[in-house]
């Protein structure tokens, strides 16, 4: 059972897993025990059959302030295990929703570009400090960053340390919506819990789809999107069990 101690608390309820940084006096910063906790309940609640939609909240004022630089500093390497649980939420086969509340900053940001929806609360702060640090990326910055927000601001963001409030970081496509500090948690579970409510195969196809697009040309995309619904349809005429359509892929 998770208790206060805990740097990663982790909860189901009405098919969503809730998964909440816990570093409250570290501003959720990082370090080798929350990447593997996090990785931990990551794996949890993919495996977990009940478990249709993976929220994603922090405690405390802070998101998540990065990697944390007190152990960086002390070992001469990032936190062992924080770009793969950065990858780890990139490629969750589960859509993840991101509760955002408060300043999420460098590797923050990098681990909430995976997200699949990112809800804000009017308090949210989205920047990179990489080269105010003094330390390159690792966890896609480069590559995420510019996709969600474009590359000229991607890059103003990155070579400035520009901060982004909650409305800025809406109107350039970082976030999906933007609520009252205190409306937060109840909107961002349940659009959680909706997603959860949905058919789980075509929401996992769906993901898959969409990151298919983003790897591919506009005709690749739309030949596979064609292909993938043909399947579909076949596979229903002839009772194939929706586990087993496009485990090849």
């Amino acid at each position: 059972m998770a208790t206060t101690d805990d740097v990663v608390v982790y909860s189901e309820s009405a098919g969503v897993a809730t998964i909440m940084l816990n570093r409250p006096s570290a501003r959720n910063a990082i370090n080798s025990e929350l990447a593997a906790a996090l990785t931990a309940c990551l794996s949890r609640a993919q495996a977990t059959e009940s478990v249709r939609a993976i929220l994603l909240t922090a405690a405390g004022p802070a998101f998540c302030a990065g990697l944390d630089l007190k152990e960086f500093t002390r070992t001469g390497r990032p936190p062992v295990g924080a770009t793969a649980v950065i990858t780890g939420i990139a490629e969750s086969a589960k859509p993840t929703i991101g509760a955002i509340d408060g300043p999420v900053a460098t590797g923050g940001l990098e681990l909430v570009l995976g997200l699949n929806l990112l809800i804000a609360s009017d308090r949210a702060r989205f920047a990179d400090t990489h080269a105010k640090v003094g330390i390159l990326p690792g966890g896609g910055m480069s590559v995420r960053l510019p996709r969600a927000v474009g590359w000229r601001l991607a890059l103003d963001m990155s070579l400035t340390g520009r901060v982004l409030d909650a409305d800025e970081a809406l109107r350039n496509g970082l976030v999906s919506r933007v609520v009252p500090h205190e409306d937060l948690p109840a909107v961002a579970r349940g659009i959680a819990e909706t997603i959860a409510a949905h058919d789980p195969y075509v929401v996992r196809e769906l993901l898959a789809l969409y990151r298919y697009s983003a790897e591919h040309t506009l005709p690749e995309a739309l030949t596979h999107e064609f292909a993938e619904r043909e399947a579909r349809r076949a596979a229903r005429g002839q009772l194939v069990p929706r586990s087993e359509i496009g485990t090849s892929r």
